[in-house]
């Protein structure tokens, strides 16, 4: 008889974990699908609506703003009313403002546009957590999975924006309201998920309030330099990399295509990349790789030669994929629980998502200015070179709250 109830005990545990793992994977496809989805249809909502090329590179910049506002504030919403309610909520929002966004005119248009920021913000800052609080042995993998499932929904985002709006009579609204249905599906697996509200990170109580902000840690902010400038260089090259390519002689098309392969060959490395991190006893080899790969990248396109061009765009791709994926290991392996994970993934996204949302149009002033791209481009190295030195910091073991128990016993002893 107890054989069977610990049967099924076990089965019933083993079904709710693979449950929270299909949660896991469907918040993190939804985390840059319905962003996406937006570039490659923006001159069809530019026409429909009649609204000015400025207005309409909006679209794209409104979430990125987003995620720098809501950011910081998104751990002491969980910390309220529990991670598991405040993702629920965040992709109920999501998938408010996916379809608010489809309905016709301009004021749905922006305003779900918000809502949808508001919603990824959240998630992007709080799975990191959830991770380590659930997955502490796992952390590598978790990370590698959900990241992986995030950037492959997004790659198909981008490329599936014209096809499906091209079907019947579904047009541009249609195709932004598909991933609706991705969203819902989220909802739906989530809501188990909503019994353990009451359940509290174990190791939270390790760590004391009066250690204070880790904003006045030294080795958050090159965690979060690490971060942002990484995103930087991402988003920027996401703007500009075609038409620098299109200085080089490629078509419209083909510049096109090399985009998308920056994009494909980030996909298996952020899944390679946190299993490696997570076997190592620190990570300043990884981010050295990282940083170097986008200066020989980024040098590359200096080059008009095609086939250096498509190694560059490939090197730029992995550097890219291996650059957020230490990212996002770096919110877990450099604090001692899920709260902190949760407010160091915060502060570096707020801070570095408003960098990303900078970075593009910065780049495209120096290139108005100079005219041309190699002053936008030696800027671009030299943030690869910022990226090493932090990278290395940000690669020791150590922990965030070291330093500030340090600075405050330091503190007492001076007093």
């Amino acid at each position: 008889m107890n054989n069977n109830r610990l049967t099924l005990e076990k089965t019933q545990e083993n079904r709710n974990t693979w449950i929270f793992l299909i949660g896991i994977i469907l918040i993190g496809s939804n985390l840059r699908a319905p962003l996406t989805s937006v570039g490659s249809l923006i001159s069809y909502i530019r026409d429909d609506l009649g609204i000015s090329n400025a207005l309409a590179g909006t679209i794209t910049t409104l979430p990125l703003l987003a995620f720098a506002l809501v950011s910081p504030f998104a751990p002491k919403i969980a910390n309220r009313i529990g991670i598991e309610w405040t993702i629920f909520i965040s992709i109920t929002l999501l998938t408010i403002g996916i379809i608010i966004r489809s309905l016709f005119g301009s004021i749905f248009l922006f305003s779900g546009t918000i809502l949808i920021g508001l919603a990824i913000a959240i998630g992007n800052v709080l799975l990191p957590g959830l991770i380590k609080m659930n997955f502490p042995l796992k952390i590598g993998l978790m990370t590698g999975i959900y990241a992986v499932f995030m950037n492959v929904f997004g790659a198909l985002g981008s490329g599936l924006g014209v096809p499906i709006s091209s079907i019947g009579d579904i047009g541009w609204q249609g195709s932004l309201a598909v991933w609706g249905i991705l969203s819902f599906i989220a909802l739906l697996f989530w809501i188990p998920q909503l019994q353990k509200q009451n359940k509290s990170d174990p190791t939270t109580s390790a760590t004391p309030q009066a250690e204070g902000s880790i904003w006045k840690s030294t080795l958050a902010w090159c965690i979060t330099l690490f971060m942002g400038l990484q995103s930087l260089i991402f988003y920027t090259l996401i703007t500009w990399l075609p038409e620098i390519l299109q200085s080089h002689g490629f078509s419209s098309d083909s510049a096109g295509w090399m985009l998308f392969l920056m994009q494909f060959a980030i996909i298996p490395v952020t899944f390679i990349i946190p299993v490696i991190a997570e076997q190592m006893n620190d990570q300043k080899l990884l981010a050295s790789i990282t940083a170097i790969l986008f200066m020989i990248g980024i040098g590359g396109l200096f080059s008009g030669i095609i086939p250096v061009l498509v190694i560059s765009v490939i090197f730029i791709g992995i550097a890219g994929g291996s650059a957020f994926s230490l990212s996002m290991m770096f919110f877990s392996l450099r604090t001692s629980n899920g709260q902190q994970a949760a407010e160091m993934s915060g502060m570096a996204q707020s801070f570095g998502y408003l960098l990303a949302a900078l970075g593009p149009v910065l780049i495209g002033a120096l290139h108005d200015l100079t005219n041309g791209w190699q002053v936008p481009l030696i800027m671009l190295f030299i943030i690869s070179i910022i990226i090493l030195i932090v990278g290395l910091e940000s690669g020791k073991q150590r922990i965030v709250t070291d330093q500030l128990q340090t600075k405050t016993a330091s503190l007492k002893i001076d007093n």
